[in-house]
């Protein structure tokens, strides 16, 4: 079963209780629109939340997105009945299966092994996983769990706050930063000392890049809690890019376009890329192995990020089919 390349730039989180939000769904441009079953959704209503899945599974166009669903956690009781009725009455119309909270590669192998025999018995096409890393013990497994199932998984998804509750971590808001989380300068001259805010998040979001990367995943940023805040937003999702990540997600319909901002390419990326290689290009026809580009030298490791960047500007192209 090979990985599918799809963008994940935004993942726009919708409860599936939330009927009026799922219908719009589809048609607000985010590259992923995962159906949650867990958080967003009370108790009472897990039943009915995933009969409405399912009914959005089958009765809605979603062709121009790929569609997912969040199960429940594998220590709830709805998890398997997530799973299995999701599979085997709409599984033919899902891309991913979100699972929260994994702690272990055996949590990835058990939800594996479900989608598989259901895929065989109804004769179904293949359905990817996605992972959340929001607990300190799936931190804690993170390399085991990305090798965890090579044919099936496609992404990891750092799960900031259910991550800073497992770890005890003190914050003051979803994803954002932390004034707490500072350094203080040695005094100047005149005594003065100044602050420098750091990010409470890059070791978590550092390490699970690592171990998806190190596995063929995609790694993705969760989510920013102010949604009234779209520059911190900005500044949060341009943290995780600059470490790796490929997309963000967006717990509220305006923050689509901001993760699909960040994550698209500017145009000066891509006619830098575009120079590196057509440089590199020239150079090996010399026989040379590095050549100097603006006065800067590069070589086979800026080939290899410039190649990259240029396949994501031919994946959005072709989505938004320019």
């Amino acid at each position: 079963m090979p990985r599918k390349d799809r963008l994940h730039r935004s993942e726009l989180a919708v409860p599936a209780t939330n009927e009026r939000a799922v219908a719009k769904a589809p048609t607000l441009g985010a590259d992923v629109v995962f159906l949650d079953l867990e958080d967003a959704v009370a108790p009472e209503e897990k039943d009915r939340a995933r009969e409405l899945a399912i009914s959005a599974l089958l009765e809605l166009d979603w062709s121009s997105c790929s569609v997912s669903v969040r199960i429940n956690g594998l220590d709830t009781p709805w998890c398997y009945r997530d799973v299995v009725e999701v599979m085997e009455r709409a599984g033919e119309r899902l891309d991913l299966l979100l699972v929260p909270k994994v702690a272990s590669p055996s949590d990835v192998a058990f939800v594996a092994t479900l989608c598989s025999q259901i895929e065989a018995a109804r004769r179904i096409p293949p359905v990817g996983l996605s992972v959340l890393i929001e607990t300190a013990a799936g931190m804690a497994n993170v390399e085991a769990i990305a090798a965890a199932s090579p044919e099936r998984l496609e992404a990891m998804v750092f799960g900031v706050a259910d991550y800073a509750a497992s770890v005890g971590a003190r914050t003051t808001s979803i994803g954002g930063a932390n004034a707490d989380y500072a350094v203080l300068t040695d005094p100047d001259a005149e005594g003065r000392r100044e602050v420098h805010w750091g990010d409470q998040w890059h070791y978590g979001i550092s390490r699970m890049v690592a171990a998806a990367r190190a596995f063929g995943l995609r790694p993705i940023d969760g989510p920013y809690g102010d949604i009234g805040d779209p520059d911190g937003y900005r500044a949060a999702a341009r943290r995780a890019a600059a470490l790796g990540c490929e997309g963000k997600w967006a717990i509220h319909p305006s923050q689509i376009e901001l993760a699909n901002e960040v994550f698209t390419p500017t145009e000066v990326e891509v006619e830098r890329a575009r120079r590196i290689v057509e440089a590199m290009e020239a150079a090996a026809r010399e026989g040379r192995g590095a050549v100097s580009l603006d006065g800067r030298l590069i070589d086979a490791a800026c080939v290899r990020r410039a190649e990259n960047v240029l396949a994501k500007a031919e994946q959005v192209r072709a989505r938004e089919g320019g």
